[in-house]
């Protein structure tokens, strides 16, 4: 049996099928979001956001294949610390998966 996989790209914002539609990765307070995009919609993004990056400071990168900074305390071994003191200091942390930049933050300012 033979099978033929079609994939079919969509711009996430105008919901048409685009064949040059490409991910986009946008973080804000320390949450990052996914987008796909052809280039008329990626045109619309950065005329958005254009002047706040032009401004801003950049800190490093996000998304697949980035790595995370190490700020100290909480790198990447102590996650099962971070995620009790998460816990105990009141936020919602899953029991597997990453841990979200803003608790490992806030952890290492704590400690």
């Amino acid at each position: 049996m033979a099978q033929k996989i079609v994939t079919i790209y969509t711009d996430d914002l105008t919901g048409e099928e685009a064949e040059e539609a490409k991910t986009h990765t946008i973080a804000i307070d320390g949450i990052a979001y996914e987008i796909d995009l052809g280039p008329d919609s990626y045109d619309k993004l950065m005329e958005a956001v254009g002047p706040f990056i032009t401004n801003g400071r950049k800190v490093g990168r996000v998304g697949k294949g980035s790595k995370q900074r190490s700020t100290g305390s909480a790198a990447s071994g102590d996650t099962a610390k971070v995620r009790a003191w998460a816990k105990e200091a009141g936020y919602e942390i899953n029991e597997r998966g990453r841990v979200p930049a803003d608790i490992r933050e806030a952890y290492n300012k704590a400690h």
